[in-house]
């Protein structure tokens, strides 16, 4: 059996960390969450990948990249500057597909995405300036976890998001790259619906669906909200690794 998160509400609230200021290289992101709201047990916090970014220094000057032949030749079948899509390149492990203005790989992390994730909205009012994924999103995640439990003296989940597409759905959601403090799936095979039926293959993404309610919160344009807390949710206790949430190779009916 599992042991799922106690004290549990009948509501859930998606609550704003307000007054965060523009991250830079070496920031403290759980002291700047601290200082800013009152934590309870069990409150999941959901950061926005940017600042993670920030935070990591992995913000890029496209004038300082030397494009490749590869990266020049997809360059011109996409439409995409030859710079940004050799940063694509270099943070991806395989390219999986190409289109117009479109560059879907899978990173070196095992994400599957568009442009590898590299961000050039909202990230310094520079556009030659681009940010990309953070290093090691899981390890960030713990690492953020354990500065807040030391700070706040609570049991918190932390949720690294990034917004990303899906196969045959037009749209963008936020979904979960880094996770620490609960399980990213919960397994309920075994048991039984409204009707008794017994369920045998259930599986929810339960870090998916925190990532992409804080993401209404969140916004993608002006809102200049990268953290939110969301409290009253039901979810599993214990270690457990954004790599969870990706699909195997061999199970991928979508891979080309």
């Amino acid at each position: 059996m599992f042991k799922e998160c106690e004290k549990l509400t009948s509501e859930i609230r998606i609550i704003p960390v307000l007054g965060i200021p523009l991250i830079k290289e070496g920031d403290n992101l759980a002291k700047i969450i601290f200082d800013r709201i009152e934590l309870q047990d069990n409150d999941i916090i959901v950061i926005c990948e940017t600042v993670v970014s920030k935070a990591q220094g992995r913000l890029v000057d496209i004038n300082r990249i030397n494009p490749s032949i590869k990266a020049k030749d997809i360059s011109k079948k996409t439409g995409k500057d030859p710079r940004l899509v050799q940063l694509i390149l270099d943070e991806s492990k395989e390219v999986l597909k190409i289109g117009d203005s479109v560059i879907v790989v899978e990173t070196k992390d095992g994400n599957i995405c568009a442009s590898a994730g590299i961000d050039v909205s909202n990230v310094c009012g520079n556009t030659s300036i681009v940010g990309l994924l953070p290093i090691d999103p899981d390890k960030e995640a713990e690492k953020i976890r354990l500065e807040l439990k030391k700070l706040s003296k609570k049991e918190v989940v932390i949720i690294i998001s990034d917004t990303q597409g899906r196969p045959f759905r037009s749209g963008a959601i936020g979904v979960a790259i880094g996770v620490s403090g609960m399980k990213p799936l919960w397994k309920r095979a075994g048991e039984k619906d409204l009707y008794g039926y017994e369920l045998k293959s259930s599986i929810i993404a339960t870090a998916d669906e925190a990532a992409s309610a804080a993401s209404l919160l969140m916004g993608q344009s002006n809102e200049g909200i990268p953290a939110v807390i969301i409290r009253g949710a039901k979810y599993i206790k214990g270690i457990g690794s954004s790599k969870e949430l990706l699909r195997e190779k061999e199970k991928d009916l979508f891979r080309p």
